[in-house]
């Protein structure tokens, strides 16, 4: 849990750093479900074989490469959007 809180801070200073911007509070929820998440996963992990993992492992790569494959190919409804941020005129 110390890494994953380790490695959530240094992605918040990383892109505090390059954006110069960074909202505290996604931030602190971020780190905090990231935490709790972790500890979850790792029991969780307990009650499954390691063939079971790599199989579940395997169906989030491929179903993150379908999503991918699909946003290629489809094309959105919105090619652009814009926003009004407050203060702009």
């Amino acid at each position: 849990m110390v890494l994953t809180l380790v490695t959530m801070a240094y992605a918040t200073i990383i892109h505090a750093a390059t954006n110069h911007l960074v909202d505290a509070l996604l931030a602190l929820i971020l780190m905090i479900g990231g935490v709790i998440g972790a500890q979850f996963g790792a029991r969780t992990g307990q009650r499954f074989s390691g063939e079971q993992l790599r199989l579940l492992l395997g169906l989030l790569v491929l179903a993150v490469g379908l999503r991918f494959a699909y946003d290629i190919v489809v094309q959105p409804t919105d090619l652009y959007s814009m926003r009004l941020i407050e203060g702009q005129p």
